[in-house]
């Protein structure tokens, strides 16, 4: 059964950067194409990341691709989300998820496994 533990998540200030980090176990890492969703207290979750098997692209949110970059480590099963330039408004639950497709998806409906999720929290 294919698991996902994320990690990295903290109270930082404005400005500051963190990185998320996301291990898969229970499968092989290479058949999955990963991405990064985040939920806000009371709103819905949404989309901010994804990068395919292959790792050669990369898909981001609009208001985030400036701030944010997803990687992988295959030899560490491992998917990475750096935040940088952190706002308030990123304050939330990040949760890491994985489908088995090529291609990535922004939609939560197109993931079949998700991660516990880590707190981030931003003070102004």
């Amino acid at each position: 059964q294919v698991q996902l533990v994320e990690s990295g998540g903290g109270l930082v200030q404005a400005g500051d950067s963190l990185r998320l980090s996301c291990e898969l176990s229970g499968g092989t890492f290479t058949r999955y194409t990963m991405g990064w969703f985040r939920q806000a207290p009371g709103k819905e979750r949404e989309f901010v990341a994804t990068i395919p098997r292959s790792g050669r692209s990369t898909l981001y949110a609009d208001s985030l691709k400036d701030r944010f970059t997803i990687s992988r480590d295959s030899a560490k099963n491992t998917v990475y989300l750096q935040m940088n330039g952190l706002k308030s408004e990123d304050t939330g639950v990040y949760y890491c998820a994985a489908r088995e497709n090529i291609f990535g998806s922004t939609q939560t409906s197109g993931y079949q496994t998700w991660g516990q999720g880590t707190q981030v929290t931003v003070s102004s």
